[in-house]
C-alpha cells in the first residue's frame, strides 16, 4: 500500500464551508492523495453525520477522516469501516453521553470570544468582526473577507444532542492543539486530546490553522496517512 491508496475526507466546522480547506487540499492532492471535502448542512447533528457518511461513500480504500472545530464531534459519529484514523484540528471531542455544547462550554471563554445567540430563524451566525478577533486572528484581510462571506450558520440542534460511543475509542487519533485559539481555548483542547489518548501535536496557531497555518495541518494528516500505509 502507498499513500496514493489512502483517501482523506476533510470536514469543516461551524461558520465555514469546504473552501476553508483549500490550502490543505492542494498540497495533499499534489502528492497524489485523493481528497474530498464533505459539505455539512449544519442543520442538525444527525444531518451532519449523514453528510459525512455520503462523502465516505464516494471514496474507496482506507480513509483518514479530518475534522475542524465542531466537526470533531461529527467525524467520531461514523461507523464506516473504511475510516482507519481520525485527525482533530482545534476540534471538539465529546465523549459518550456528552453534547458539543457540554465540551465547548466546559472552560471559561477567551476574552476575545464572541457572544453567540440564535437569530430570528433559530440559526447562530458568527458576528463578522469575530473572524478577525477570534476565529482567525492570523488571517490576512482578504482571507477574513472570504471567511465572513461564505460562513454557514449553525443550528442549536447540532450542539445539544448527546453523542454515542465516539469512534476515537476504537481508532487511532491525532490532535492538533492550537495554542492561541480564542474560540476553543487550548487548555480545553488539550483536556479532550489527552482524554482521547490522541497523538498531540501542539502549534502556536489560531483557531483556523487550515487557513492560516496549513502546513501544520498537512503535516499531521500526512503522519496519519503514513501510519495507515505502514500497517
Amino acid at each position: 500500500m502507498s499513500s496514493n491508496d489512502v483517501s482523506v475526507v476533510l470536514v469543516h466546522g461551524a461558520w465555514a464551508d469546504g473552501s476553508s480547506w483549500a490550502r490543505v487540499v492542494g498540497p495533499l492532492a499534489a502528492q497524489g492523495v485523493r481528497v474530498v471535502a464533505a459539505p455539512l448542512p449544519l442543520t442538525s447533528f444527525r444531518d451532519d453525520v449523514a453528510a459525512v457518511e455520503r462523502a465516505l461513500e464516494r471514496v474507496s480504500g482506507p480513509v483518514v477522516l479530518v475534522g475542524h472545530a465542531y466537526a470533531g464531534a461529527v467525524i467520531a459519529a461514523t461507523r464506516d469501516e473504511k475510516v482507519k484514523a481520525l485527525v482533530y484540528v482545534a476540534a471538539l471531542a465529546p465523549d459518550e453521553g456528552e453534547t458539543v455544547a457540554d465540551v465547548f462550554y466546559r472552560t471559561e471563554p477567551h476574552p476575545e470570544a464572541p457572544k453567540l445567540a440564535p437569530d430570528d430563524h433559530g440559526l447562530i451566525y458568527l458576528p463578522e468582526n469575530a473572524f478577525a478577533a477570534a476565529f482567525a486572528q492570523d488571517a490576512a484581510a482578504e482571507e477574513l473577507a472570504v471567511l465572513a462571506a461564505v460562513q454557514r450558520p449553525i443550528s442549536p440542534a447540532c450542539i445539544t444532542v448527546a453523542v454515542e460511543r465516539p469512534l476515537w475509542k476504537d481508532r487511532p487519533a491525532w490532535f492538533l492543539v492550537a495554542e492561541r485559539d480564542r474560540m476553543i481555548v487550548h487548555e480545553n483542547q488539550r483536556f479532550m486530546a489527552e482524554r482521547m489518548g490522541a497523538r498531540i501535536r501542539s502549534h502556536d496557531v489560531d483557531h483556523a490553522p487550515l487557513v492560516t497555518a496549513p502546513a501544520a495541518v498537512v503535516d499531521i494528516v500526512r503522519e496519519a496517512i503514513a501510519e495507515i500505509v505502514a500497517g
